[in-house]
């Protein structure tokens, strides 16, 4: 038993090896030509939008074929999202717009990829199906949602299991055995487990929180209407005094 469980550790880590001397090397040629990682970023977006297109112009003939050929599209545009934060890192580019701009733009991967489906059902005629794909597109940004709001108030909330990594692996399996009705399952999956992510998150931001003094009006005002209830200050200022 022991040179067998041996053998396979041995594997799995010559293939774990091999796949990261394979993205290392391609982060180092895109270092090379000193890319910015937020256009890596957008390329990725891109890529989605190709493959939300794919999905789009499927049709009863043909929808195997363009399933395919969308899961394999989204895969390279998943090597993207994988090497933009490692090129920024590795040519000292990491900014914290960087940081915003790549959850923004992340966003948009994730709807536009069920708009695609969207509309492949809908041209189907696939009425519920249509309902299903806006429902896990919405619940797909509230994970995404809820997450950002409660770090903003407790800082750290990773509680729940469907977050992008999991919904894009699923989507790519759900495209890639669309010959055996693989997406139609995959869609409830992430409809009933984001759905459970955002309760989790909800329930766990509220436990976190439920100590807390309730907050005063005056402290959830937005800075703009305080600035305008708020009467000028004299100035105080000497007139040779430098002004900021």
């Amino acid at each position: 038993m022991a040179p067998d469980k041996e053998s396979r550790h041995t594997w799995t880590s010559a293939f774990g090896r091999a796949c990261g001397v394979l993205l290392q090397a391609i982060v180092n040629g895109l270092s090379l030509t000193r890319i910015s990682p937020n256009v890596l970023t957008f390329i990725g977006l891109l890529i989605n939008t190709s493959a939300a297109v794919l999905f789009g112009f499927a049709n009863q003939h043909d929808y195997v074929r363009m399933f395919l050929l969308a899961g394999l599209v989204i895969i390279g545009a998943g090597i993207f999202d994988m090497v933009d934060g490692r090129v920024a890192r590795q040519t000292q580019q990491v900014t914290v717009f960087g940081a915003f701009f790549d959850s923004v733009i992340d966003r948009y991967s994730d709807v536009v990829l069920f708009f695609g489906l969207l509309v492949y059902y809908a041209r189907a005629n696939r009425l519920f199906y249509v309902f299903l794909a806006a429902f896990v597109m919405s619940t797909s940004l509230m994970v995404s949602y809820t997450r950002a709001r409660a770090e903003a108030l407790i800082g750290q909330c990773k509680v729940g299991f469907m977050e992008r990594p999991e919904r894009i692996v699923l989507i790519i399996l759900g495209a890639l055995f669309e010959r055996w009705g693989a997406m139609a399952p995959v869609m409830w999956v992430l409809a009933v487990i984001s759905t459970i992510t955002v309760v989790h998150r909800i329930l766990y931001t509220y436990q976190q929180t439920r100590h807390l003094a309730p907050v005063r009006e005056a402290q959830v005002l937005p800075i703009v209407l305080r600035d305008k209830e708020t009467p000028p200050r004299p100035d105080l200022s000497t007139p040779d005094a430098p002004h900021a």
